[in-house]
């Protein structure tokens, strides 16, 4: 199972590339990208806060 978790996460650091999604963000434009920052930031605040509530 160990081995299944490592194969999956290699196959997604290959697939999904830290580069491809950087240009992608400067491609569609800056506000999109803050955009994107902030949601992101908001959504792992709320999860956090959930976690932390209970």
């Amino acid at each position: 199972m160990k081995k299944l978790n490592l194969l999956l996460f290699a196959l997604a650091m290959v697939a999904i590339s830290g580069c491809s999604v950087i240009g992608g963000i400067f491609k569609a434009g800056a506000a999109v990208g803050v955009i994107a920052v902030v949601v992101v930031i908001i959504i792992i605040i709320w999860l956090v806060s959930m976690f932390r509530s209970k």
